[in-house]
């Protein structure tokens, strides 16, 4: 399946690329919007504005059980390849900024995941001193975040009733990922 095709409002033509749970996808391509589904799961946009290159990550789970570290479903893992993976690209330390979407409260059984996902994202932007300069968080929906990743610009779409997971398609060329391991649009 390729990448579907549709106008970013900006009116140029782009291609949507999914990043699913437990994925992250990196990419310079003017052309390339990241887009992912969140319900109490996180995602985290990092770019470097000067550079035009940026990522996203789609984490499950704050903190990691025992032997499963390096999965990419947990919050500091997730967080680690993304940040490697746009400096080893060139991106600057001191240049990246974040955005920070989802964490919502989807069911009453697991109504804590979402809000301990959302506090670990933003302790760890804090201590790694990546300033967060958009976020939307929490609340009772999901949400439909596109980001393109050349520019740092990002669109969030609020979504009621069921939401379909997002179908991975393979990446356009100029675009490095790491395969998975197992309402109201806000432009920002």
């Amino acid at each position: 399946m390729s990448p579907s095709k549709h106008t970013w409002p900006e009116g140029y033509s782009t291609h949507v690329v999914p990043v699913i749970r437990g994925e992250f996808l990196v990419s310079d391509d003017p052309d390339v919007v990241l887009s992912t589904v969140l319900g109490s799961c996180v995602s985290v946009c990092l770019f470097d504005p000067a550079f035009g290159l940026g990522g996203m990550n789609h984490y499950l789970l704050a903190d990691p059980s025992e032997g499963e570290a390096t999965s990419l479903k947990y919050g500091a893992n997730a967080m680690e390849l993304l940040i490697n993976n746009l400096l080893r690209r060139g991106a600057a330390r001191s240049r990246l900024q974040a955005k920070v979407f989802g964490g919502s409260r989807m069911s009453g059984r697991f109504a804590d995941i979402g809000p301990r996902n959302v506090e670990f994202a933003l302790r760890y932007l804090a201590a790694e001193e990546f300033p967060v300069v958009a976020r939307d968080l929490g609340g009772a929906e999901a949400r439909r975040v596109n980001f393109h990743p050349a520019t740092g610009k990002a669109r969030v779409v609020h979504v009621t009733g069921t939401v379909e997971p997002a179908i991975a398609a393979p990446p356009p060329p100029r675009l490095s990922a790491r395969p998975p391991l197992a309402g109201g649009v806000t432009l920002f």
